[in-house]
């Protein structure tokens, strides 16, 4: 299976709303209490106690103490702690040794009619601290604001906040590892029961015959956990001897091995409750075996489903009853998972992330069984593949990112592949949708009507790159030409509205300057926004939130930049492979540079059309590689660039530098799979690496970051 995401995109290393040390965090304007109240209710409700929040103070901005702040720096001694900005990490503020425990910072701009001269800088509001003894008497002098730009405005008080946070006399929050931290109560009282542990003997499997088919990752993780539940468990696969069948010989001595062709006679006559399928498997594949078992009324699944009733079983047994947050998409699946999963640890509550490309969700979660450490949060990142079908899956929130053309060989046709992505909401999880996409909108289910009451429409919140639309979702404005990543509240909550009042009065909460993200592009921007609904849907806190998106470097071979050799930079995107990822790595880094992109391999069945736009616009030539070659020439022939073949991936390394110019990127993003000339993604980006290097060793210069 080649999993396929979107990649982070570049701004410019001189963005406007960093410090002098590089480091960009959002200040605060109101109680972070707001995080989640504005939120539909996705968490069961606190009780008097935990309600019961701190008290606050309001302090205005001391210019002084940022720079004090901004001293604390944090070592860097691999190449790999080079950040996204291009500032080496010596010379970034530790946004680890801050006391975050100490505050919440709620950014919240000026008044939509501010000059940009006069934007208002935000207030910080410090959790925890009495109000008569403010943590540093300078904070409290009466400051009077200098007239500045709105750029110098979020550098001043992201300053501010270091030195506010730094002053705190509370210790260090230490970090959360999901292993060492104690579950959360009702959860772990239930795994210490002496029964026998959590998923032993589940009632649904127990004594049953079942058959897995595929042995590859997820096909050893369904029989390690049926059999753990009391199953007599098959393991069919086409290939005679499948790389998983010496490790299933030896952990699972009893777990019958079939090879041969999938057909009737794995199931006829044989006993069976349940077949399970493997998410690689293609339709065609298993469709024999599914159709046989459905004839005779047998269960059928997949991981999920196994997974899906493991909860239910361990909620209606052992009184767990964790978030899910599930994401899906075309692109940035891989981003929002690990990005919402370190939002959730920063705020403090114990997380699991799982899925997609590993690891496996039943093998995560026997793992957490068996340590005791059964999480208060999961965060499952989940493919076409794997939601094709599935029943029984039920999130607590759970987001589509976008669709576009991707896996039509599997699928048959992109609205087959939007039904399966769509499965992933359930029926009464929270919807977070892209509001920029069609295709996701559509997911939302037309409003219920009830007689004598107004239509009931299913809870969800919204996302993009415009501004929010309704109470609760998010978006970016543009101040004074910088982007906020910002939140839409209710203006006046206690106001009753007459039902001819078709638009809400909005509050636009600004939170953070987009280019404070570490991770590139206005469309991770989005990515950051989504992570942000999810995570907050889970109960968490806004102000950690901000600090864990700060510090989210990102994931390997999306948009990573790898070398800047006679002023032309390079960048694998050898993630970026369907035609999706592609425009947006592309749109992101020509916003401030001309591209010299490298594409090909093979197409999986796109469309290479939607490339001919943003190449004309953004591309000084095109280098292309691989199998489907030529049909990437013949789209985008009219694209008005040069197209310059090449026979290998060195070779087309070569072809663009020839063609780049001072100030240029290479980019390698193939909107392709790699299995024509590569053994997966991973190789490709690798050896493109190698030639990069290669450059910089011809040209004398050192290569950072490879």
């Amino acid at each position: 299976m080649n999993p396929h995401d979107e990649t982070p995109l570049p701004h410019g290393a001189d963005a406007p709303g960093f410090d002098a040390s590089g480091a960009v965090v959002p200040g605060a304007a109101e109680s972070a209490g707001l995080a989640v109240e504005h939120l539909p209710p996705m968490v069961p409700a606190q009780d008097d106690a935990q309600a019961a929040a701190p008290q606050e103070w309001q302090a205005p901005l001391s210019e002084q103490a940022g720079v004090e702040s901004a001293q604390v720096m944090e070592q860097a001694d691999t190449a790999e702690d080079v950040t996204a900005d291009g500032v080496d990490d010596a010379q970034t503020a530790d946004l680890q040794s801050l006391d975050d425990a100490a505050f919440k910072g709620v950014a919240e701009g000026a008044p939509e009619d501010a000059a940009a001269e006069d934007v208002a800088e935000p207030a910080l509001l410090l959790e925890g601290a009495a109000p008569a003894e403010p943590t540093s008497p300078a904070v409290l002098d009466n400051y009077v604001a200098p007239t500045i730009s709105a750029a110098k405005a979020a550098a001043d008080f992201v300053a501010q906040i270091f030195a506010e946070v730094r002053a705190s006399d509370e210790p260090e929050a230490a970090p959360l590892p999901i292993a060492e931290v104690a579950p959360v109560a009702d959860a772990s009282d239930a795994v210490q029961e002496p029964q026998g542990r959590p998923g032993e003997g589940m009632a649904p499997l127990q004594d049953k015959n079942v058959l897995v088919l595929g042995l590859g990752a997820s096909g050893l993780a369904m029989a390690r956990w049926c059999v753990r539940c009391g199953a007599q468990v098959t393991v069919a696969d086409t290939r005679e001897a499948p790389p998983q069948l010496a490790q299933l010989q030896q952990e699972l001595p009893g777990v019958r091995f079939v090879a041969g062709a999938f057909d009737a006679s794995l199931v006829d006559g044989q006993g069976l409750h349940a077949v399970y399928r493997s998410p690689g498997l293609s339709p065609a594949t298993f469709a024999p075996v599914f159709q046989a078992a459905k004839a005779i009324g047998l269960v059928t699944g997949s991981e999920l489903s196994l997974y899906a009733a493991a909860l239910a079983y361990l909620r209606s047994q052992h009184a767990y009853a964790p978030c899910v947050l599930a994401i899906t998409g075309t692109n940035g699946k891989t981003t929002v998972t690990s990005l919402t999963g370190q939002l959730v640890e920063r705020a403090g509550k114990t997380v699991a992330v799982a899925g997609n490309i590993g690891p496996t969700l039943l093998d995560t979660l026997a793992g957490h069984i068996d340590a005791g450490t059964l999480p208060e949060v999961w965060v499952l990142e989940l493919s076409s593949f794997q939601l094709d079908d599935v029943a029984g899956f039920e999130p607590t929130a759970a987001t589509v990112l976008n669709i576009t053309q991707d896996h039509l060989d599997w699928h048959g046709d992109i609205h087959a592949y939007a039904a399966a992505k769509a499965r992933i909401f359930g029926q009464t999880g929270l919807m977070v949708l892209n509001r920029e996409d069609a295709e996701v909108m559509q997911m939302l289910p037309p409003p219920v009507r009830v007689k004598l009451q107004k239509p009931q429409q299913r809870e969800h919140l919204t996302f993009g790159a415009d501004m929010p639309r309704r109470p609760g979702d998010f978006g970016i404005e543009i101040v004074s030409g910088m982007p906020w990543l910002v939140r839409a509240l209710e203006a006046d909550e206690t106001r009753k509205r007459s039902r001819s009042e078709a638009e809400e009065e909005l509050h636009i909460q600004r939170l953070m300057p987009a280019d404070a993200l570490r991770i590139r592009g206005r469309h991770n921007a989005t990515n950051a926004l989504a992570a942000l609904a999810l995570a907050s849907a889970a109960g968490c806190p806004l102000a950690p939130m901000l600090y864990g998106l700060r510090e989210y470097r990102g994931e390997p071979h999306r948009v990573e930049p790898v070398a800047l050799v006679n002023g032309v930079e390079y960048f694998d995107d050898s993630k970026g492979t369907n035609v999706g990822a592609t425009v947006a790595a592309l749109t992101g880094l020509g916003a401030d540079r001309r591209i010299v992109l490298i594409l090909g391999g093979v197409g999986k069945g796109q469309d290479f059309s939607p490339l001919t736009t943003p190449v004309a616009r953004y591309a000084r030539a095109v280098v292309l590689i691989g199998r489907d070659a030529p049909l990437i020439r013949a789209a985008l022939a009219d694209a008005g660039v040069a197209l310059i073949d090449a026979a290998d991936l060195p070779q087309a390394v070569d072809a663009a530098t020839q063609r780049a110019h001072a100030g240029d990127a290479v980019l390698m993003s193939p909107a392709c799979a790699s299995f024509d000339m590569f053994k997966d993604y991973e190789h490709r980006a690798h050896v493109f690496c190698d030639a990069v290097r290669a450059l910089a060793q011809d040209a004398g210069q050192s290569v950072e970051g490879v």
